[in-house]
């Protein structure tokens, strides 16, 4: 049923949680997973000196997020591949998921609560409202 899961790897605990239920389900689907990584350049620092120093390290910093969880999956016998963007996080995870033609997307959550937009957050409840495909949130 779902052959290409994307993993929106934020870098954070829900991500690593998320990355657990991930492996699990590639492996019962026989799905080829896309780790993608998105970060986002701060512009207020566009016209200082040490803006292109800045983004040669955020782009390091994305690229070994991803590494780290290629590298597990990949070790856990699950077929794998990386991706890093610069952008709006939830517009590139959606651009992604349609270029890549993925059939599910995975994104942890904040974690538990009972208000809507702080479980979910700005990223998570605007893909889960625009994506084209199943969408699974793991708290």
């Amino acid at each position: 049923m779902f052959k290409r899961i994307l993993f929106a790897h934020n870098a954070t605990p829900a991500a690593e949680r998320a990355l657990l239920y991930l492996e699990h389900l590639a492996r019962l689907e026989n799905a080829e997973v896309v780790v993608l990584h998105v970060y986002e350049p701060p512009e207020r620092y566009l016209a200082t000196q040490g803006y292109e120093a800045l983004l040669r390290q955020l782009e390091a910093v994305a690229q070994e997020v991803v590494n780290d969880a290629v590298e597990h999956l990949q070790k856990a016998g699950i077929a794998a591949l990386g991706i890093i963007h610069a952008g709006v996080p939830a517009r590139t995870i959606l651009e992604t998921a349609q270029d890549e033609k993925i059939s599910l997307i995975v994104l942890g959550t904040r974690g538990p609560s009972n208000m809507t937009d702080i479980l979910l957050g700005d990223v998570s409840t605007e893909v889960l409202r625009r994506a084209n495909c199943p969408v699974l949130l793991v708290p």
